[in-house]
């Protein structure tokens, strides 16, 4: 199978990493990722006007792409970056109105923001333990860690409706919305929903809440291979600058030989997602998408404490930018189902 993007997409993903190593440099970075709304909304309309958000919708839903390959295309320049921009609840959103036959001009022009709640506090990542109930046009239950939900404008909303799942549409201003930002950066939000009015968006939606979700994890994992590409560039960097005994530490062979294995592991994650990319919407997509989660997560886990033990003390202080590629490392794998939850998920055949 050839790997090789397209004209479209390296032009896609070379304007995106232009405009983020301008717009986003680490010190701004640092300067809105952890402070509320904990991302730039002007910087938020710039990138909608680029054509991110509608490359990562279909042509019949609006945009121009949608492919697994678009979307791990900006998501792991968005990880490289470092970006806390709330790209991952758009994509979200935009798949499940596109199952839905929804307008979703607002979402993509990125005049409406929008966030998907869809994790409990005893249901994070499984849909058969959702208890947010559904009755007469309102919404009862909560829902926690929505991403992008501090500021968001509506929401969808999965619910459980007798025996099914289903997705509503709320307007923020009709729930209680908690927002907080969470310790890699960004923003996230718990949603209370009492008695709330909702518009009923998909009935039965358990096969396309799932797919929208296997799409996020594919985002994820594309992130994390763009985090994982900054954090070894910084690696090396560090390598060849800090001087111990009169040379460069990245003289010294047992740290060369961390340094390689690292780049093989790194490669290894960029493979599985780049096959999970080419299944998804396919047969077998849940499968694959499963398999890279738990892969990302092991490998990420490894970038993190490898780049942090090498790099010694300077590796967790605050003003030093790999620190926080760190960070981001180890919460992309609690994000949308753990390693371990992915493992078991694979192994038992649920989503065979």
């Amino acid at each position: 199978m050839d790997f090789e993007l397209s004209e479209d997409r390296r032009m896609l993903r070379e304007s995106l990493s232009r405009w983020l190593a301008d717009r986003y440099p680490p010190d701004h970075r640092l300067k809105v990722a952890y402070d509320a709304p904990f991302h730039d909304p002007a910087l938020w309309s710039e990138l909608a006007d680029l054509g991110v958000l509608l490359a990562m919708a279909t042509e019949d839903a609006g945009g121009f792409g949608g492919s697994g390959f678009d979307i791990s295309v900006i998501f792991e320049a968005l990880g490289a970056a470092l970006c806390p921009e709330p790209v991952l609840g758009a994509l979200l959103v935009s798949r499940l109105l596109a199952a839905a036959g929804q307008d979703q001009s607002g979402l993509l022009d990125g005049s409406v923001r929008w966030a998907l709640a869809v994790g409990e506090p005893d249901a994070p990542w499984s849909l058969d333990r959702i208890a947010t109930q559904a009755r007469g046009g309102r919404l009862t239950g909560r829902k926690a860690l929505v991403y992008g939900g501090n500021d968001a404008d509506r929401f969808l909303v999965v619910a459980r409706d007798g025996d099914r799942l289903s997705v509503h549409e709320i307007a923020a201003s009709d729930a209680e919305v908690v927002g907080f930002g969470t310790i890699d950066g960004g923003g996230a939000a718990d949603v209370i929903l009492s008695d709330t009015p909702a518009r009923l968006v998909l009935d039965d939606a358990g096969k396309a809440i799932q797919s929208a979700l296997d799409a996020g994890r594919l985002a994820l994992c594309a992130e994390a291979v763009g985090v994982m590409d900054a954090s070894f560039a910084a690696l090396l960097d560090y390598l060849r600058q800090r001087k111990q005994f009169g040379r460069a530490i990245g003289e010294f062979q047992a740290l060369q030989h961390r340094a390689a294995d690292l780049a093989v592991e790194i490669e290894q994650a960029r493979s599985i997602t780049l096959l999970a990319a080419s299944r998804l919407d396919g047969e077998g997509a849940a499968r694959m998408v499963s398999m890279a989660k738990n892969l990302i997560g092991r490998v990420g886990r490894q970038v993190a404490e490898e780049c942090t033990q090498m790099t010694g003390g300077i590796g967790v202080t605050w003003d030093y930018h790999p620190a926080h590629l760190t960070k981001r490392l180890v919460m992309i794998d609690h994000q949308l189902g753990d390693t371990d939850w992915h493992l078991q998920q694979v192994m038992a055949g649920i989503r065979a």
